[in-house]
């Protein structure tokens, strides 16, 4: 189990640090790319990922804090889309 201090410095690591997708599914590097470009709706998913992700990275960049009600929800979102990215990229391309 973690306590509470562990748990600031993971947060404090992970603050300011933009989460390519690449980078989280590296795995996946080729599907992502593959995918970008043939499939609008995984390519308008990207593109809300990647929004997602620049906002909330200068948010904290701004040093808002993380329990702030709005960077906490566009956190939420941001798993939400990498969980449907995940999900689209274990199924493969669909030709």
């Amino acid at each position: 189990m973690v306590g509470p201090e562990e748990a600031r410095e993971e947060e404090a690591r992970m603050y300011g640090v933009r989460h390519a997708l690449t980078a989280e599914f590296p795995q996946f590097r080729h599907a992502i790319h593959q995918l970008k470009h043939t499939d609008p709706d995984f390519a308008r998913l990207l593109a809300e990922y990647d929004a997602t992700d620049k906002r909330i990275y200068g948010l904290e960049s701004r040093r808002l804090p993380g329990s702030h009600p709005y960077l906490a929800a566009l956190k939420r979102r941001r798993v939400a889309l990498k969980d449907r990215i995940y999900a689209a990229l274990r199924r493969g391309p669909l030709s």
